[in-house]
């Protein structure tokens, strides 16, 4: 699991369904976009984005306010996928996007400045670039 800010991580399906690891690092809700996981006391939102394809705008739309309102409610969050370097990061950078009202650029270089493996997929990519009209 990388900790990109106090209340956003970014990690593959094992630190999901790792309770000891995801208390241990203060997340209190978990985006999954591979397969749902359960964990007693941690809210999880299940949204299955296929790795490679075009992200829709209201998964997008879906995930991130999932995000900023336990952000809100000062639980940390750990967005999940296989890997945790493509689609996870994808929601991470919409995320940073969003609350730090930096670009897409400028959020992508935060997220691999603390997750030097994270590299989201052409399509979706390209789905975050329509959906911000950058």
């Amino acid at each position: 699991m990388n900790l990109i800010r106090p209340w956003l991580s970014v990690g593959n399906f094992d630190d999901a369904r790792d309770r000891t690891l995801l208390v241990a690092s203060g997340v209190g809700a978990i985006l999954a976009l591979l397969e749902p996981v359960d964990h007693e006391g941690i809210e999880m939102l299940y949204l299955p984005v296929q790795d490679g394809a075009r992200l829709n705008g209201a998964v997008l739309r879906r995930g991130v306010e999932f995000i900023l309102r336990h952000k809100a409610q000062g639980r940390g969050v750990m967005a999940a996928c296989a890997f945790g370097t493509s689609r996870s990061v994808t929601f991470a950078v919409a995320a940073l996007k969003e609350v730090e009202e930096l670009g897409l650029d400028e959020a992508l270089s935060s997220v691999v400045e603390r997750h030097p493996l994270a590299r989201p997929g052409e399509r979706l990519w390209r789905s975050l670039r329509e959906y911000y009209d950058v």
